[in-house]
Formats: structure tokens, sequence, C-alpha cells
């Protein structure tokens, strides 16, 4: 692949029958492009994950996919409250979904620790009142 392929998508907030538009494109994109299935389910899960997150807790934000010659970037970016403790969030089912997110079958407290088991590195930049910012790479070769 001679050039970056660059996918930019905004995710709506508070919108649940959307959510995940962006990660099925995705899935579709890297299909069509040949990535091997493995890839394609790491990717797909962790973006899902993450626009999942930015419904719930961000009233949206959006998410921008960079494939290149060797791995597939995926940053998602909202102007959502902030994440106060980030190692508190990373411990799988700890979760500040309202009760009425959790009846719909979301805010489990895996979306984080799911993003980061499926992909190769994470990273979290996130500011009380600003927003969230987080950068995840798939590897997709050698």
């Amino acid at each position: 692949m001679a050039d970056n392929i660059t996918f930019h998508f905004d995710v709506h907030g508070d919108n649940f029958s959307s959510a995940g538009e962006a990660s099925q494109l995705v899935k579709k994109k890297l299909r069509q492009l040949g990535f091997t299935p493995d890839v394609i389910r790491r990717v797909s899960i962790a973006m899902y994950e993450g626009e999942i997150n930015m419904v719930i807790h961000a009233d949206g934000g959006a998410a921008d996919v960079t494939v290149t010659d060797e791995d597939i970037i995926i940053v998602l970016a909202d102007r959502g409250p902030g994440i106060p403790d980030v190692e508190l969030a990373m411990q799988e089912g700890y979760s500040t979904a309202r009760e009425h997110i959790r009846s719909l079958g979301f805010g489990a407290g895996m979306g984080l620790p799911n993003m980061k088991k499926y992909t190769d590195t994470m990273t979290i930049d996130t500011e009380i009142g600003v927003g969230t910012t987080i950068t995840m790479t798939v590897k997709h070769k050698a």
C-alpha cells in the first residue's frame, strides 16, 4: 500500500440506533482491502467499544482511522466530561453508566478493558471538562 488510507466518522451522542455504524463501515472497508479476519475483528471490537463509550458518556465525538503499511491507527476524540480516574476506569466491570443505559444492555464496564485487550497499543489523553482522546494501534504486519 503506497499511500495511507484514512476514514473519518462523526459519532452522534445518545443515539444508540446509529452506535456502531462507523465500526461496521471500517470492518467492511478492511475486508475489501483484504485484511485478515483476526485484524478485522480486533479493529472492529476496539472501535465499537469506543463508539459506544462516546455515545454513553460524551455526547458523541469523532472517529478517525488511518491504515498504513504496518498498522491501523484508530483515534477517538470527544468533548465529554473527561475520565476522572483512568486507572479505575480500566478495571473490568467498573462503569459510570446511568441505570437507564444499563437497562438497554450497555455500560457493563468492559469498554476500555476490551479496547486495550484487542489493540497492540492504547493511550488515553483526558482532561476533566474538556474531553478524551483515545489512540489505539492494531499491527497487521510482523
